[in-house]
């Protein structure tokens, strides 16, 4: 594992071990359209290397047609191909705390362009998604983006997904203290950890610079970490408060405390304790109960966090945990110098409203934030280019992504306040609609996620022209609220903290199917996600708007002074808040009212029969049934470089093959064999070979030799035969693997 720092990263200093990964997941694809990668394993590998299927194709499946040319049946562009192997999909870049830089949003903006449909999404992950790229252009635009220093490696599956911190981080008037440095040391330490690719289902974790604002929502996460400063014999002491088994989704958890006060040289091997626990105790069979949260439900926060001391006391020292400690902690410097602050005349109207409300005061005098607000967070390729241009002009590489789906500018002198509005405002991008109502969240519902039931950007889009038309008539308490949309129970839009939340589902009425959202109202956003709204009933799509009306008249009309509307939804309660929308439940007739059988810009009736089967994380595979179809990848390679004539990386690709194979063997009774070959060759041998377990009819012993021998000689292939048998040696060795595995499994599930 790389110790790179995250200068470093955001400079394109990629480990080497990741376009590595590269190389085997594309001989992957090509293995999988041979028919010699079993496609449950082959959906795995993808999903964690950020490649996710599109809805309307069903993943990807080969069958030798080039989707570029094909047609939907019968005219029906609610179907879908028929023919899905090269179908588009979705690919994830991972933005470990929103962090990007000119460049990258460069490269982002030729790839959406070269091999998407020219939009790049801003999830509620501060990710970044490319949709409609095809599957055998996947390796390529995964080196492209690894050339810049990003990364898809475990965007998607079962495992750590992008780490998520405040966007203010450094730059915040409250926060205790910068938690990017931690922030990046984590994502490095855990990227690929082998302590990490045994969950039962996803991973997620966030960074808060403070417990009081909305910041990373550390109390929502799988796991977090909220920065605190303590004052200890008169001077500044930084530790963080770190928090366990948080959750949304159909059955929403809120955080608890693993550990008060971890210093900071204690955060990552805490963290990969953890990891270690849920691998081993986290729920493998049942997806539904596959998440953390569940696992501290099941035992206890008290008995967990016992758990998790045990394991940490038997951790093998790692000097990755301090190294980012050690290597200081440089803070994030402007890309220009402050020479003096100049004094806005305040004339410009426009500009006066976006200064309101998409500027946020740094703590160091004379710089500012500057939200750059994203509609349901999409930008072009054409305006990332544009601005990717303006960031050069006004703040070098500090751009940073947010959970909220839009982009921020920071270390932006005062004084440059008003030419970074002009050069905004020129490319469409200086709306005066950050933080507000108008800013609305949603998720990709049914546009393009298999899981999606209602159009959540439909909705969201609408809601957006809506209140936007009528901003300026807002109530000041209205137009700070958020609005957040899921297409689904998922809450992939967060509606659970949101003042004003919607998720989709649907009714039946006279026989026909009518898309709905529930509405969910109350959620807490400050406190970093402290409190979950309330659902209060499921209303047609199409009258979502007027319940938005209603819902703020309301508020408006009946707060107390000072009154937030998280208190007015907690007095109002459940019921009297119900039966405010009460009537709009009542659905009539197809005759009277068509258009309610219709969601949101698709004219079409609304059918549930679009709906497939998620990859959110995938089927639980295990982690030797993955590390042998990775030894498959690298012994395609051997096959590769033999046909081209080199001798030597023939060799070397046939023993590396053998040896990670030998590794998932030994993992099955060893999972913290350390990728050293001699202690590797070592176990297997002993436990193995030297056993004969390693030996029946399907794995006889005799293809562990070529290992063994290989090892022991350290001897490379002294011509193009010698390196000819053991390829196909490796081959064999693997197969031999395979089998072994199987009989395992099966002895094991024979006497249970």
């Amino acid at each position: 594992m790389s110790t790179i720092g995250w200068r470093d990263r955001l400079e394109g200093q990629m480990p080497p071990d990741l376009a590595e990964e590269i190389d085997i997941f594309e001989n992957q694809v090509e293995l999988r359209m041979d028919g010699r990668v079993d496609e449950r394993v082959f959906a795995e590998t993808r999903l964690r290397r950020g490649v996710y299927g599109q809805r309307y194709d069903n993943g990807q499946r080969h069958d030798g047609i080039d989707a570029r040319t094909l047609t939907f049946p019968s005219g029906d562009l609610t179907k879908g191909p028929e023919t899905l192997w090269d179908a588009p999909g979705m690919l994830r870049i991972k933005v470990p705390w929103g962090g990007l830089t000119p460049i990258q949003l460069d490269v982002m903006a030729e790839l959406a362009e070269e091999y998407s449909d020219h939009i790049l999404h801003i999830t509620t992950r501060q990710d970044v998604q490319l949709h409609y790229v095809h599957i055998e252009d996947m390796p390529t635009v995964m080196r492209r983006l690894a050339a810049v220093g990003m990364t898809t490696r475990e965007a998607c599956g079962n495992g750590v997904r992008n780490l998520t911190a405040c966007p203010l981080a450094g730059v915040c008037r409250t926060e205790a203290f910068d938690v990017t440095p931690h922030s990046e040391a984590l994502f490095r330490f855990l990227l690929g950890h082998p302590d990490c690719q045994d969950f039962g289902r996803k991973f997620k974790i966030a960074f808060s610079g403070c417990a009081d604002e909305a910041c990373g929502l550390v109390m929502m996460h799988d796991l977090g970490a909220i920065a605190r400063t303590d004052i200890v014999d008169g001077e500044p002491v930084h530790s963080f408060d770190v928090y366990v088994g948080g959750g949304l989704g159909t059955t929403p958890h809120q955080a608890k405390l693993l550990a008060g006060r971890v210093p900071p040289g204690e955060l990552l091997p805490i963290t990969q304790a953890t990891a270690r626990v849920f691998a081993r105790l986290g729920e493998k069979q049942n997806r539904n109960r596959a998440r953390i949260k569940f696992l501290v439900a099941s035992v206890g926060i008290e008995e967990f966090q016992r758990l998790v001391r045990e394991e940490r006391e038997i951790l093998p020292f790692d000097p990755r945990w301090t190294a980012h400690l050690e290597d200081g902690l440089a803070p994030e410097t402007p890309a220009r110098s402050l020479d003096g602050v100049g004094e806005e005349d305040g004339t410009d109207p426009g500009f006066v409203a976006w200064r309101d409300t998409n500027v946020y005061l740094q703590r160091q005098d004379g710089y500012a934030v500057v939200t750059v607000p994203l509609p349901l967070g999409d930008i072009s390729s054409h305006q990332t280019r544009l601005l990717s241009d303006v960031a050069r002009r006004f703040v070098g590489d500090t751009v940073r992504t947010t959970v909220e789906q839009n982009i921020v500018f920071r270390w932006v002198r005062l004084e440059d306040l008003r030419d970074l509005y002009t050069a905004l405002a020129e490319i469409d991008m200086a709306g005066a609609v950050a933080e507000t109502i108008v800013d609305v969240t949603s998720c990709p519902g049914t546009d393009t996620c298999k899981l999606g039931i209602s159009a959540s950007r439909g909705l969201a889009g609408e809601l957006r022209e809506q209140l936007g038309a009528k901003q300026t008539e807002l109530d000041e308490a209205v137009r700070g609220l958020r609005i957040k949309v899921s297409g689904c129970f998922n809450s992939c839009g967060q509606h659970h903290v949101a003042d004003i939340g919607f998720f989709g589902n649907s009714r039946k009425s006279g026989g026909r199917v009518v898309p709905h959202f529930q509405v969910v109202l109350g959620g807490q956003w400050q406190n970093n996600g402290g409190s979950y709204g309330l659902a209060v009933g499921a209303i047609p799509s199409k009258r979502i708007p007027e319940v938005v009306d209603r819902i703020t008249d309301r508020f408006v009309a009946e707060r107390a002074p000072g009154e937030s509307f998280l208190d007015w939804t907690g007095r109002t309660g459940r019921k009297g808040l119900a039966a405010i929308i009460e009537d709009l439940k009542t659905i009539p007739a197809y005759e009277e009212e068509p258009g309610l059988f219709s969601d949101w810009g698709n004219p079409r009736e609304f059918s549930i029969g679009d709906i497939g089967v998620g990859e959110c994380a995938g089927e639980v595979i295990s982690s030797t049934d993955l590390e042998l179809s990775f030894a498959e990848s690298i012994a395609f390679e051997a096959q590769v470089a033999l046909e081209d004539g080199d001798v030597a990386k023939a060799d070397e690709r046939a023993y590396r093959a053998m040896v990670m194979a030998a590794r998932a063997i030994v993992r099955t009774e060893l999972p913290d064999v350390p990728e050293d070959d001699d202690v590797i060759v070592t176990e297997f041998d002993a436990r193995f070979v030297a056993t004969d377990r390693f030996r029946d009819r399907f794995a006889h012993s005799k293809f562990a030799r070529p290992l063994l021998e290989r090892h022991a000689s350290g001897e490379a292939a002294a011509n193009e035969e010698a390196a000819r048998s053991l390829v196909e040696e490796a081959q064999l060795f693997i197969d031999a693997a395979h089998a072994f595995q199987i009989r395992e499994a099966g002895a094991t599930s024979a006497t249970q």
